[in-house]
């Protein structure tokens, strides 16, 4: 099973979160999950009675620190791609 952590465990978690709501702002972040064997973080995604599930790199995210634009480059197109897909939205 994938370890649930909190947001202060997940590398710049402001700046994803903060994307996110710039996309939709009524859409909160209901869980993170960590996949050990991927090296990635799975968000649980929810708007109104809809949960969207978004995988986004280690890698990607210790980048952001430093406000790389290549990595919020990165971070705008898997948001984008997951968010606005209406496939990554399941009723709950």
């Amino acid at each position: 099973m994938d370890r649930q952590v909190t947001r202060h465990e997940v590398p710049s978690y402001d700046i994803v979160e903060e994307k996110i709501k710039e996309i939709d702002g009524s859409i909160i972040v209901l869980r993170i999950f960590y996949i050990f064997m991927q090296i990635v973080y799975k968000f649980h995604l929810i708007k109104n009675d809809k949960l969207c599930t978004v995988e986004i790199p280690r890698r990607l995210l210790e980048g952001l620190k430093a406000r790389n634009s290549m990595f919020e480059d990165e971070l705008n197109k898997i948001l984008d791609s997951s968010i606005q897909h209406s496939d990554c939205w399941n009723k709950v």
